[in-house]
């Protein structure tokens, strides 16, 4: 299978050159158009399609109604990640519901001859997690897969984005989709990160000034000093949380790290093949004179340790900001802002600094990977959980977990007081065992926090793992450059 999956990989190795004042998206697409309809969506070819449990039963029922095969089985990884536990994977499923659609897909792939990594299955995990450690994702690449969070995969140098059930039916039977082109905007973030400033932060704070419908339409590429600064985990966090504005998808060139990132990975080509498509990957860039159809630009200086405060993604503050008052609110929004507060139990202008926390969450396909669990360790070694916390650290795939082992972070973690749980999608949403009571709190590092999100009334935070892992050692909201030496710039907590 691996020979077969490598092949995919030179598949879109077209020639991105010869294109002047074309933008890296343009390149992508252009290189991937089957045909196009007039006045209509554009016909584009398929790299890879992920499948995962929960929006791929009904279009393996339509491919059976119809009497069709996979087109190109090679091309589609399936595996279960939303409603698998997060304990005790050896044995069966209790829930009826999130065991009737994990078998189902084991079927599926069984049936129509794709590569499966099911439950405890080494390379299974997250999908979004999964594509990249593996190799599976690469430069150049169009990807899809009902889910979202597909956008994650744009970090790679790939256009990746979140499509529906019947659209996973057309790419299953044709390697193709029909899509209406969107538009391009590439986000600026100038400057250098400060101390405990993550990837984190810097989504969660361009998304809070550009809110969740200011991207709508658009395919946004990230630039600027800030964003080629990020590790190529802190960039899949970036763009994870694309959808979150209410883009199409979001996406980063290719460079040194990501080359670095992708070389000796399991379904990476190899030899000569590595060679060609290293060629094409470092034509895979904007060009210079490349016209935006929107540009913005952001300042690292700007951004603090983030955390939302409201019931959707865009309602996020700097952790030593107070909450905005009503008179900062739009007239059209302040009914739906009031009852985000109440729901949330907080107050226009108060500060969350010291407010009691119950769960934190370390994981998803935002923040599940092995860089996530350092940062965690940084500030909780030599210290211990809060008696009043629930923490739930899972791993985005068994890989990241075989990674913390590997580097005693799960020692440094058991001495504090916490446990590794096995890899699933977890406490992001409530599809399966971890979910977050009515009523309580959350610190999560996950990409969404709206209401019952985690948990049918739960109160969602979302934020960094620095700033989940201040939480859970002191049972209360806290800056994390107040916790560790290594975060501090000699001004005290910034309280």
């Amino acid at each position: 299978m691996k020979e077969q999956i490598n092949k995919t990989a030179a598949c879109s190795l077209s020639s991105g050159e010869g294109r002047g004042e074309t933008t890296l998206f343009d390149k992508i697409w252009d290189s991937h158009i089957v045909a196009k309809v007039e006045d209509g969506p554009t016909q584009l070819y398929i790299d890879r399609l992920y499948c995962h449990e929960v929006t791929s039963p009904q279009a393996f029922a339509g491919l059976r109604a119809r009497g069709l095969k996979a087109f190109r089985p090679e091309k589609v990884i399936c595996m279960p990640d939303h409603n698998t536990p997060t304990h005790d994977q050896d044995k069966p499923i209790e829930d009826p519901v999130s065991k009737a659609q994990v078998d189902t897909l084991t079927k599926n792939a069984q049936d129509f001859g794709l590569t499966h990594f099911g439950m405890m299955h080494p390379k299974n995990g997250i999908i979004h997690v999964v594509g990249p450690e593996r190799g599976l994702t690469l430069p150049g690449m169009t990807i899809v897969c009902g889910d979202s969070h597909t956008s994650t995969h744009g970090a790679m140098g790939a256009v990746a984005f979140g499509i529906g059930t019947s659209e996973v039916e057309m790419v299953l039977a044709s390697q193709c989709i029909l899509q209406s082109k969107p538009k391009t905007m590439r986000i600026s973030v100038e400057g250098k990160l400060g101390k405990g400033v993550t990837a984190k932060d810097m989504a969660l704070y361009i998304i809070s000034q550009m809110t969740t419908g200011g991207a709508t339409g658009y395919f946004v590429e990230y630039a600027g000093e800030a964003v080629r600064s990020l590790s190529m985990e802190g960039r899949l966090t970036l763009c994870n949380l694309s959808i979150e504005m209410g883009a199409r998808g979001g996406m980063i060139a290719p460079d040194e790290v990501t080359f670095e990132y992708i070389k000796g990975r399991e379904y990476t080509p190899v030899g000569e093949e590595w060679e060609k498509a290293l060629a094409y990957w470092k034509t895979l860039k904007s060009d210079e004179d490349a016209v935006f159809d929107k540009e913005v630009v952001f300042y690292a200086e700007d951004i603090e340790p983030m955390i939302t405060y409201g019931t959707n993604p865009g309602m996020g503050m700097g952790i030593t900001q107070h909450i905005p008052t009503m008179d900062t609110v739009p007239d059209a929004g302040r009914i739906s802002y009031a009852k985000s507060l109440e729901y949330m139990g907080f107050e226009a202008g108060e500060s969350l600094i010291g407010k009691k926390v119950d769960y934190v969450f370390i994981g998803s396909c935002t923040n599940g990977r092995i860089e996530d669990f350092r940062a965690f360790a940084t500030i909780v070694k030599g210290k211990k959980k809060a008696e009043n916390i629930i923490a739930w650290l899972v791993p985005g795939s068994w890989e990241v977990d075989k990674q913390i082992r590997a580097e005693g972070l799960d020692k440094v973690f058991e001495e504090a007081g916490f446990a590794i749980r096995q890899p699933g999608c977890s406490a992001c949403l409530a599809m399966n065992d971890d979910k977050i009571p009515a009523g309580k709190y959350a610190v999560s590092t996950s990409n969404r926090n709206f209401e019952g999100r985690q948990g049918p009334g739960s109160r969602t935070l979302l934020a960094s793992p620095l700033v989940a892992a201040a939480a859970a050692i002191t049972g209360v909201i806290t800056d994390p450059r107040s916790l560790s030496p290594a975060l501090s710039d000699g001004e005290g907590d910034k309280r």
